[in-house]
């Protein structure tokens, strides 16, 4: 029989009764999991630390959770957390050698659990003003998909031939200390620095992202990075994906007891580029909040606006050696 992902998004289902992977009914309302995992939170001791919604309202970073089965989590998430974890604590080698697919279903995991408290208390928001809960058709679109393909760790899902995803891992001197995390969720953007490594996820782009980076990662290659060269490098990323214009199509081909994804070209039948034009300006004002640690203000930034401060490349476009930036990591 051909597999049957679950498919909240279609009947707007986000009830704590059902499991977020596989919509079986849950025996309890507390049979939940963190949405950051239990090892991150305590390496970083974020469980009391604030975490601020959409809408403005605080919880903490305990506070966010997902109805999910104790066999699911059990056999499928906690397997993939063990994984994931040894790895980050052992730095940059140790996640460079893993399965990217094990790194896209972790990341996209923790960013889909983020959007289901999000949607979750905008359905209260609503209700509580007499109002049915409405999102835009395009964002369901994108967070349908991601769930689709989320459900590739606990069952036979596999992407034909494609990657759904950008992935950008760099080795960097990192403050031991610091949890620098950051997302963006209507373009589904995930960015993580901590050890000694930053790592950034674009998802359902199909690859277009790093395709559209791939000359400044050549100049980059393999060097070690400063925390603020990897924010300039992540701004760039969160503000490119901002720009790209497609809502990629998937069709869905079921062979056996399996489920392939096939992506259906980009480019479709738009002569249009991926993505919208570049402004210095809106980067700088992007730039001016992943660097708020060094406190560079937008003016600063682009003082010259046809080519805005930068500390990964020099004047002439040749890249800074991390050892040369006298600034704190």
């Amino acid at each position: 029989m051909p597999v049957k992902p679950y498919a909240p998004f279609e009947t707007a289902n986000f009830s704590n009764k059902l499991c977020f992977l596989t919509g079986q009914t849950l025996s309890s309302e507390d049979e939940k999991i963190q949405v950051f995992p239990q090892w991150l939170m305590r390496l970083y001791d974020l469980e009391e630390k604030p975490f601020k919604l959409l809408d403005e309202s605080m919880a903490t970073y305990k506070d966010i959770k997902l109805p999910c089965s104790a066999a699911v989590n059990e056999t499928f998430i906690e397997p993939l957390e063990a994984e994931i974890s040894a790895a980050f604590n052992s730095g940059y080698e140790a996640v460079k050698a893993l399965d990217e697919l094990k790194i896209f279903q972790w990341a996209g995991k923790l960013l889909y659990g983020i959007i289901f408290n999000e949607i979750e208390v905008g359905i209260r928001q609503q209700y509580a003003q007499g109002e049915e809960f409405n999102i835009s058709k395009a964002i369901i679109h994108k967070f349908s998909n991601l769930h689709l393909m989320l459900q590739s760790i606990n069952l036979p899902v596999f992407f034909e031939d494609f990657k759904p995803y950008s992935i950008f891992l760099f080795k960097v001197d990192n403050n031991g200390q610091e949890f620098g995390y950051r997302d963006e969720i209507n373009t589904l953007t995930f960015s993580l620095r901590i050890k000694d490594f930053g790592l950034i996820i674009c998802f359902e782009d199909n690859g277009a992202n790093c395709r559209y980076h791939q000359e400044t990662l050549d100049k980059i290659g393999d060097n070690t990075l400063h925390p603020i060269q990897f924010e300039e490098f992540s701004g760039r990323v969160f503000y490119s994906n901002y720009l790209f214009n497609r809502l990629p199509e998937y069709n869905l081909l079921p062979v056996a007891e399996e489920l392939y994804i096939e992506a259906m070209p980009l480019r479709g039948i738009s002569s249009k580029p991926l993505f919208d034009n570049w402004v210095n300006k809106t980067y700088g004002r992007v730039l001016e909040s992943f660097w708020k640690n060094w406190g560079f203000l937008l003016l600063e930034i682009i003082k010259n606006p046809e080519e805005p401060m930068s500390f990964l490349f020099d004047a002439d476009g040749n890249f800074v050696n991390a050892a040369e930036i006298r600034l704190p990591r």
